[in-house]
C-alpha cells in the first residue's frame, strides 16, 4: 500500500477526490481561530484561507503574546507553531492545557522539523491534530473537518459557497 493510500485512509479521505464529493464538515462561520506563528508569511497565508472561508483569524508571533490573546479572546482553535522564539509550542501547549479557560480548545500543532515532529508523536502532549510545513488550502481544511467530525469543533448548519473542486 503507497503511503498517499495509507494517509488517505488514516484522514478517512477513501479515494483521491471522495472527500470533496461526499458530505463536508465545516466549522461555524465566524469561528475564532488562532495562530501562532514566528513566520509573518505562514501567519498571512494561514489567515487569509481562514478569511476565505467565512473564520475569524487572530494571530500572535511568539507563544507569548498567543496566550495573552487566548485568554483575552477565547478561540475556538488554535494552530500552534512548535519552534518559536522564546516559549516553544511545546510549553505553550502545556500552559494551554493547564489554563481551565483554554484547556478544551482544540490545538493544532505546525513544524517545518522533522525532529519536532518525531517528537510531537512521542511526547502527544495533549495536542489534537499536527500539520507539516509546507502545508496548502486541503492540509488546514482536511484538518478542521476532522475537528469537526470528532466533535471537537461544532458543525456549519450550511456549507460555505467556496467550491472545493477549484483545489
Amino acid at each position: 500500500m503507497g503511503y498517499m493510500r495509507r494517509m488517505s485512509g488514516l484522514l478517512g479521505l477513501g479515494k483521491s477526490g471522495d472527500r470533496r464529493r461526499g458530505r463536508r464538515y465545516e466549522a461555524p462561520r465566524g469561528c475564532r481561530i488562532l495562530v501562532i506563528d514566528d513566520s509573518k508569511t505562514v501567519v498571512k497565508i494561514l489567515s487569509r484561507m481562514l478569511s476565505q472561508n467565512e473564520y475569524e483569524p487572530i494571530a500572535a508571533g511568539d507563544a507569548e503574546s498567543g496566550l495573552q490573546l487566548a485568554r483575552q479572546y477565547p478561540p475556538d482553535l488554535i494552530f500552534l507553531d512548535i519552534l518559536l522564539p522564546g516559549m516553544n509550542g511545546f510549553a505553550a501547549l502545556r500552559r494551554l492545557r493547564q489554563d481551565p479557560a483554554t484547556a478544551e480548545v482544540p490545538v493544532i500543532m505546525i513544524s517545518g522539523d522533522e525532529q519536532s515532529m518525531a517528537r510531537m508523536v512521542l511526547d502527544r502532549l495533549g495536542s489534537d491534530d499536527f500539520m507539516k510545513k509546507p502545508f496548502g488550502r486541503a492540509d488546514v481544511f482536511t484538518r478542521i473537518e476532522g475537528l469537526v467530525r470528532n466533535g471537537r469543533l461544532p458543525a456549519r448548519s450550511q456549507p460555505s459557497a467556496f467550491d472545493w473542486n477549484t483545489l
